[in-house]
């Protein structure tokens, strides 16, 4: 199931491009969500191989995932794979120049099952798409605004 949403901001590309890309920030806005947040590789620098290793509640069980950067192109791009006991993620943060003080972050969300389980529950989720869409646009627009603030 894939999620895609586009945010357009009032800041330059650059700027854009570094709070997107400051993983510090994204894991204190993570902690305090509630996410418990291991740093795998701790090396300050952000780029590829950087990882961590999550845990969290979701629908009242304790989940963990372990999430790695696996692209890291300094202007515009940021992949990040994920893997949990169930699902495998994809994220992708593209950052486009609209002109010298306007930019655009693309924000894509990749969720493939690894079991019929998993299988299962996206078929369901599959019937809410519109509902889910609407939600993953509002926490991705307002997890931005926490690390603009930050």
């Amino acid at each position: 199931m894939k999620f895609s949403t586009r945010i357009d901001t009032n800041i330059p590309a650059s700027t854009l491009f570094e709070i997107a890309g400051d993983f510090s920030r994204s894991e204190r806005a993570l902690t305090a969500r509630g996410v418990l947040v291991r740093r795998i590789d701790p090396a300050e620098e952000p780029g590829i191989g950087l990882g961590w290793d999550l845990e969290f509640n979701w629908r009242g069980q304790r989940r963990t995932m372990r999430l790695a950067v696996t692209r890291f192109d300094r202007p515009s791009q940021i992949t990040l794979e994920g893997q949990s006991d169930q699902f495998d993620l994809s994220i992708n943060m593209t950052v486009v120049a609209l002109s010298l003080v306007k930019s655009r972050l693309l924000f894509e969300t990749e969720v493939r099952p690894r079991n019929m389980r998993a299988r299962l529950l996206l078929q369901t989720a599959k019937l809410g798409k519109a509902q889910l869409d609407r939600k993953y646009d509002q926490r991705i627009a307002d997890f931005l605004t926490h690390l603009r603030a930050a």
